[in-house]
């Protein structure tokens, strides 16, 4: 399947990449900090104190990025769980139908969240909301990444759901499993 779109998708994968090399490189200089910290006590030496103040709140946070920006890029490569055992032993004039009908309720359930994702940021917007944590960390940061990654969700969920449609009315029973959404 060809997406017009698919730019925007790998640049939402490649942020949601992004998102998990600093996770790892946050961890990773806490793991050295309090290897350095160790090291220092058992040479005699004060602590040095190197500690990222907040970081399981920052990696949390982090995650969601990386979770909700790598939808799209994702599903246009197949990677989604897809019961296949079912569909896959339909005709291509019933599989094509069942497939825009899975598409439709993935499309609307995804809709409906970012609708209510966009609700959940002006809201936080408005009320000034921050985070619990050690850090007072805006909620709208997080919450606008959540959004961004339900948007491109949508758009990649669209155009396999116009694809899928095209094929249902034009030429049914050449529909094959990998037409739906997978490279």
């Amino acid at each position: 399947m060809r997406y017009r779109l698919r730019p925007l998708y790998t640049l939402g994968g490649y942020l949601a990449a992004t998102c998990l090399c600093l996770i790892c490189g946050l961890i990773t200089a806490q793991i050295l900090g309090r290897i350095v910290d160790r090291l220092a006590i058992q040479l005699g030496f004060d602590r040095i104190g190197l500690a990222i103040p907040g970081l399981a709140e920052i990696s949390g946070f982090l995650l969601v990025g990386a979770s909700f920006l790598g939808l799209a890029y994702t599903f246009i490569h197949g990677g989604h769980i897809r019961v296949t055992l079912l569909i896959g032993r339909l005709a291509p004039a019933w599989r094509v139908q069942v497939e825009l009908l899975c598409l439709s309720l993935a499309l609307l359930l995804a809709v409906y969240l970012g609708w209510n994702l966009f609700w959940l940021l002006e809201d936080s917007i408005a009320f000034g909301e921050t985070s619990y944590g050690l850090l007072s960390i805006p909620l709208w940061i997080p919450q606008s990444a959540m959004l961004a990654g339900v948007v491109l969700f949508c758009l990649a969920l669209l155009e396999a759901w116009l694809i899928t449609l095209v094929i249902a009315l034009t030429r049914p029973s050449s529909f094959r499993i990998d037409d739906a959404g997978h490279e």
